[in-house]
């Protein structure tokens, strides 16, 4: 790894706490009912136990003409800040349901530039290859 200029304090403070993030082999397509929003073979699998695995989807394969940037944030001490977009064709239920670190802590930089979504809110389907 290239050196820490912008390290997690989480992982200072607990250096046994293991997230791994690795490419998904196959195609990862998320839809509010028939829409689609996002559709990739490139998507990142993260993994922090206990939580369920969550699929980081490249930027370049969200469509973000069909979301709208919110002021809603939470902060990650081993990920850092996250944004929230609205998907608009979810209507309510699609408020804040997709997060991306824009600019994460230096160990998680592989999701850079990458939106992740609730399950909750839109329909997330992984097809292996």
């Amino acid at each position: 790894m290239d050196q820490i200029t912008n390290p997690a304090p989480g992982f200072q403070r607990n250096p046994d706490k293991v997230i791994t993030i690795e490419p998904f082999a196959g195609t990862v397509t998320v839809r509010a009912g028939d829409t689609v929003i996002a559709s990739s073979t490139r998507a990142k699998v993260l993994s922090e136990p206990p939580y369920p695995a969550v699929f980081y989807i490249p930027f370049a394969d969200i469509d973000f003409g069909k979301l709208a940037g919110t002021e809603h944030s939470t902060h990650c001490p081993y990920k850092g800040d996250a944004s929230y977009w609205s998907v608009l064709p979810a209507g309510e239920t699609g408020q804040n349901a997709m997060w991306a670190y824009e600019h994460p802590f230096d160990e998680m930089a592989e999701i850079r530039n990458h939106g992740a979504f609730y399950a909750s809110k839109v329909t997330i389907e992984a097809k292996p290859d």
